[in-house]
C-alpha cells in the first residue's frame, strides 16, 4: 500500500511516498521557511514528479507527536484536510519511533531525543538488535540527569538520534555515559520513516478516519501553562488577573 507521509515535528519539513517498506520518493527543506508555507508544494513535486496522484496513495500518515506544537498542528491539520479531501484513512505516527528507524540498522540501543526545553527531552528508548526497532519505554518527556541516571548502567551500544541529539549526547557522555551521534545524514526527523513507521502501524490496524486523527501532546503548550498560571486561585478564593 503506498502511503504519503507528512513529518513537521521540528525545524525542518519533509514529505514521502512509501510503498511496501520501499521509499518512492521523497522531498526535505529545513530552509527556515514556516512549515505552512513550504509543505504543500513539497507534497505537489512528490506527485508531480513520480505521475502519482492521492487517489494512487492508500492512506495519509503524519508525525502526530511530540514535537513542536504549531509544527504538529500544521502536520495534522494538513493530513486530515488531504485524508477528507481524498476519502482516504490516515495513520498518526509516533515521531520517536519514525526516527528510530533512521538507525535502527546501527543495532544496540537507540536513544531518541527531541528538545523539549527547561533541560528536559522528549524521548523513548528502542531495542535495535534485531535491525527493527523494538520499543522499550513509552514516549515520554523526561529530564536529561533522569535519563543518564537510567542508561548509566546499560552496557549496550547507544546511537542517539533526533533533532535534540547533539544537546542529549553532550550530557550523557559528560556524565558517565559512552554514546554516538547518528550519522549527520540520520539524525533529523523524516517524512520516510514517518512512512515505514505507518507501514506497520497500519498493517496491524492502526488506520483511521481523518476526523479521528488528532496531534498527541506529551505535555500542554505554553500558552496553557500560562494561561494557568495567570489564573491561580488566591488564598480568599478569587483568582489572578495580569
Amino acid at each position: 500500500m503506498k502511503i504519503l507521509a507528512l513529518e513537521t515535528s521540528a525545524k525542518a519539513v519533509s514529505a514521502a511516498i512509501t510503498d511496501g517498506g520501499r521509499v518512492l520518493a521523497s522531498g526535505y527543506q529545513d530552509t527556515g521557511l514556516t512549515h505552512s508555507r513550504t509543505l504543500m508544494p513539497i507534497v505537489a513535486h512528490l506527485f508531480q514528479n513520480t505521475g502519482l496522484t492521492l487517489q494512487d496513495c492508500g492512506a495519509v500518515a503524519v508525525a502526530a507527536g511530540p514535537g513542536s506544537f504549531t509544527g504538529i498542528r500544521i502536520g495534522v491539520s494538513a493530513a486530515k484536510g488531504l485524508a477528507f479531501s481524498g476519502d482516504k484513512p490516515a495513520v498518526g505516527v509516533s515521531t520517536l519511533a519514525a526516527m528510530a528507524r533512521n538507525v535502527s540498522f546501527a543495532g544496540g540501543l537507540v536513544v531518541c531525543a527531541m528538545d523539549a526545553r527547561r533541560n528536559q527531552i522528549y524521548n523513548a528508548l528502542f531495542d535495535a538488535e534485531t535491525g527493527l526497532p523494538r520499543r522499550l519505554t513509552p514516549d515520554r518527556a523526561i529530564g536529561l540527569a533522569e535519563l543518564a541516571e537510567e542508561l548509566r548502567g546499560d552496557a549496550r551500544p547507544k546511537t542517539v538520534v533526533g533533532d535534540g541529539a547533539g544537546l542529549c549526547a553532550e550530557f550523557l557522555r559528560t556524565h558517565g555515559v559512552p554514546c554516538r551521534l547518528a550519522p549527520a545524514h540520520l539524525v533529523m526527523q523524516c517524512a520516510a520513516s514517518v512512512g515505514l513507521e505507518a507501514e506497520a502501524l497500519a498493517e496491524a490496524g492502526g488506520l483511521v478516519t481523518a476526523q479521528e486523527l488528532s496531534p498527541v501532546y506529551l505535555r500542554p503548550p505554553q500558552a496553557a501553562l500560562l494561561r494557568d498560571r495567570q489564573e491561580e486561585p488566591l488564598s480568599h478564593g478569587s483568582t489572578i488577573s495580569r
